[in-house]
């Protein structure tokens, strides 16, 4: 036999050697360890409970949770609105004669936006009353010529036609010269302002358009999925895309969907009091929609089990870990409570918080919680 093939036997025999031949200590070793993995006792104190100092106990941490009513909400992208936006349109044809009011006045019902010239409307309004007065006085004498059977019925009839008339007149005339003011038909903001001093208007020509912003609107589009979980008089919170946090009421849901979008119209009234906002600025609605059962738990104490399901361990009464499936229906982001709000617990829970890894379903633990009466 060659001298590398002699190596290469004893070689192999002493791998075989280390392999097989038993290392006692070791195995001591490692029982041990797994015996007291078995042994270690778990201890489940309450969130604010201190932990002992014996270093062969693991402590979890749980904490009681009550179940409580949530509000699901659905999320509406959309954007403010004026209440009313509305062009005041002049109904007489003149000329301006005053300085407009100017744009991004505010301005109240009755003021005036702009004012045409009187014209002939004054003696015209003049000359009306002078004919209603002839008219009153032929129709009083036709009448007592009528009790004295001096005077038709029909004469009578004509001279009372004549004096409606002349009223109709008058009341035209009148008219004409009160329209020469054309007034704020609400309180709100000039937004925009289209003639001049000197200008000619026509009838129907824009003088300005008023703006309402109290109260101001948020309107958006609710998927067709989601529009049955909503009610007129939901509440409503809002963040507008400058970061302001804002609340209202839906006073408003389309009945009929937008033919391209698929979505329903709704709008929101903001709450009064609130800071002063634009129209036209983006904003994101939570709308307040179903009302459910519901737990807050912090986000750490979820977990997964094998089959990679979302879920959490608690502690029932009889002190045995239990993994319970999930479903997260909304979160909290208060700073005093935040948390994630689920569903899927029955009633009262102990909550395991901190170490809930250390833990498996079906094990029995010490707990030092205080128990419901």
């Amino acid at each position: 036999m060659k001298k590398q093939q002699i190596v290469a036997v004893l070689l192999l025999l002493a791998l075989c050697a280390w392999l097989f031949i038993p290392r006692p200590a070791e195995s001591v070793d490692e029982d041990e360890l797994a015996r007291e993995a078995a042994v270690t006792p778990i201890v489940a104190l309450a969130e604010d409970a201190p932990a002992g100092d014996a270093t062969d106990v693991a402590f979890v941490r749980a904490n009681r949770i009550l179940p409580q009513v949530y509000t699901s909400t659905v999320r509406v992208r959309g954007r403010t609105e004026a209440y009313r936006l509305v062009e005041v349109r002049a109904e007489q044809a003149g000329r301006i004669v005053s300085n407009p009011i100017p744009r991004g006045a505010r301005v109240s019902e009755g003021d005036v936006l702009c004012e045409i010239a009187v014209d002939t409307r004054q003696t015209d309004l003049e000359e009306a009353v002078a004919r209603r007065e002839q008219a009153e006085f032929e129709y009083e004498a036709a009448l007592d010529l009528q009790r004295r059977d001096l005077q038709s019925d029909v004469a009578v009839a004509q001279y009372r036609a004549a004096l409606e008339s002349a009223r109709a007149a008058v009341a035209r005339a009148e008219l004409a010269l009160e329209k020469i003011r054309i007034v704020a038909p609400f309180d709100g903001i000039v937004e925009t302002r289209t003639v001049e001093i000197g200008d000619l208007l026509n009838v129907g020509t824009v003088c300005a358009s008023v703006l309402d912003d109290n109260p101001m609107l948020l309107v958006g589009l609710v998927p067709e999925q989601d529009v049955g979980r909503i009610e007129i008089g939901a509440e409503v919170s809002a963040e507008l895309v400058s970061g302001e946090t804002i609340t209202g009421r839906v006073i408003y849901l389309a009945r009929s969907a937008d033919p391209s979008a698929r979505s329903y119209r709704i709008e929101v009234e903001v709450d009064p009091g609130q800071l002063a906002i634009r129209s036209g600025i983006t904003t994101e609605m939570q709308v307040g929609a179903s009302r459910i059962s519901a737990h807050l738990i912090p986000p750490s104490a979820l977990t997964l089990d094998d089959a990679g399901l979302l879920g959490v361990k608690t502690i029932d009464r009889r002190n045995i870990v239990e993994f319970r499936n999930v479903e997260i229906v909304g979160d909290n982001t208060s700073l005093l409570n935040p948390g994630v709000w689920v569903t899927g617990l029955d009633g009262e829970v102990n909550l395991i918080t901190v170490g809930q890894e250390i833990v498996f379903p079906g094990q029995t633990v010490t707990t030092e919680l205080a128990r419901p009466e």
